[in-house]
């Protein structure tokens, strides 16, 4: 996903002991398909390493209508894409020609620069279509930041799930509850679907320094305080939270080690330095940026 100007989140304080403060994006529409823009705030830039976290929809495409993100670069970061409801396909200057539907994993390392663009399929515009999920960015290790970029996929049947007390987790990135994801990050961190039932708990240990949970759907209660959809809830470092769920609950659970070191973000580049950031945007402009084979389109650089 490309970054647009966006209404900046408003984080405040919550009488919750246990939390640190919570994020309240606002939703903005694009066309028709509505986005909401949770990391970075004013006052929480990241968590652990995720710097950036969208929520993409719930949106209904009409028939013959669907999402057309064009080819743009990034830089310094890797892209994670991971989708509720339809369907996307994604496309990269590696050649990468990859579909992603619900539960799967898109993860892209862009290192010292990748161009991609996320387009709906062909087929799925014959139809109305449904759109929901959450694109982030994780900011690479300052040692990994010029790396050559990479692009991995992993089906459903590829992640762990752990099923039980009225609890259901798949694991996208990282380890927790016992269980390890097969997806290589290069970096130790977390990121998890969860899905609770009405009546259930779940215990978040604080394995992770840093850790947050964004509630997709539904309802939960921490220490006495409720807290709605919509809401990324950050921890307290070396505290353990208990989440009881009051209705039918979904969140994403994120989290990892601090930043090793402050990032800078320009619109699709994040990097430890500025002046990389100014060379991004030169050799994009210039046209130094590898093309996407199959996609001549591409989004200029912002004014």
């Amino acid at each position: 996903m490309s970054w647009m100007e966006a209404t900046e989140p408003r984080a405040g304080q919550t009488a919750c002991d246990a939390l640190e403060l919570v994020v309240v994006p606002k939703p903005r529409d694009i066309g028709g398909f509505k986005v909401s823009r949770v990391l970075p705030s004013a006052r929480r830039r990241a968590v652990g390493p995720f710097v950036f976290f969208d929520q993409m929809g719930p949106a209904r495409l009409p028939a013959g209508e669907g999402l057309d993100v064009r080819p743009h670069p990034h830089i310094g970061l890797s892209t994670i894409t991971y989708l509720f409801e339809g369907e996307m396909l994604h496309r990269d200057s590696l050649g990468t020609v990859q579909p992603i539907r619900p539960g799967e994993v898109n993860w892209m390392t862009a290192g010292r620069g990748v161009v991609h663009s996320e387009r709906s399929p062909e087929p799925a515009r014959a139809r109305e279509q449904s759109l929901a999920g959450i694109q982030a960015w994780v900011a690479l290790p300052l040692r990994e930041e010029e790396c050559g970029p990479a692009f991995r996929h992993l089906g459903v049947e590829a992640l762990p799930e752990i099923d039980g007390e009225g609890n259901r987790l798949r694991l996208v990135a990282g380890g927790a509850f016992g269980a390890r994801s097969p997806l290589d990050t290069g970096q130790d961190l977390l990121y998890a679907d969860c899905r609770m039932k009405a009546g259930a708990s779940l215990q978040i240990e604080p394995d992770y320094p840093e850790r947050g949970a964004y509630l997709v759907a539904g309802t939960v209660e921490i220490a006495g305080e409720r807290f709605d959809a919509g809401q990324l809830l950050v921890f307290r470092e070396g505290v353990s939270v208990r989440l009881d769920a009051l209705a039918e609950t979904r969140f994403m659970l994120l989290g990892g080690e601090p930043l090793d070191a402050p990032r800078f973000i320009w619109w699709n580049f994040v990097s430890s330095s500025r002046e990389r950031i100014e060379q991004a945007k030169a050799d994009w402009r210039e046209g130094r940026f590898a093309a996407v084979p199959g996609d001549d389109e591409w989004i200029p650089l912002p004014d």
